[in-house]
């Protein structure tokens, strides 16, 4: 016969084993999910660009935002981190990518999106590369779920360029 501690434990491990093989189950049947993200971006206006003290290229931007990020959360979504990027290239690297705004996203009710703001963090490039450059806006997306691997997805969105010369 065995003690109450021994059946204790065996009751113990059947749970965790049983929540373990649980969790796993969620993460798999994410991974079946297919989002269908609906954004759209574009500058509205550059508020500022100019040559910083240190030499550096600066560009603070106001941009719209649409998106709606909806069909990305799943029973299994803890949260979305969302967040839109600057994307260019120079001479020294292939890929820059500068965030320009960053949002949670805490449930599916607050997942439509439709914002007009001030880029969050300015476009900072080390050097004078900015002028006449063409930057591409990028909508990223981290999902995070309550069980499982965290899911990332991203879309371009809209492609300009900068002006030749500094605005200030």
């Amino acid at each position: 016969m065995h003690s109450w501690t021994q059946r204790l434990l065996a009751a113990a491990t059947t749970a965790a084993v049983l929540l373990a093989a649980i969790c796993a189950a969620a993460s798999a049947l994410d991974s079946f999910h297919a989002p269908a993200v609906q954004a759209q971006a574009h500058v509205t206006k550059i508020n500022r660009f100019h040559k910083q003290i240190n030499g550096n290229d600066k560009v603070t931007l106001t941009f719209n935002l649409s998106a709606n990020l909806e069909s990305v959360f799943t029973w299994n979504t803890k949260q979305v981190f969302v967040f839109l990027t600057a994307e260019y290239e120079n001479a020294k690297n292939s890929l820059n990518q500068i965030s320009l705004w960053d949002y949670i996203i805490p449930d599916k009710e607050h997942a439509n999106l439709q914002v007009e703001v001030k880029s969050k963090y300015p476009l900072i490039d080390q050097g004078t590369s900015l002028r006449g450059k063409k930057v591409q806006l990028v909508l990223h997306w981290y999902v995070m779920p309550n069980a499982g691997a965290m899911i990332q997805d991203r879309m371009a969105l809209w492609e300009f360029k900068l002006p030749d010369t500094y605005t200030s």
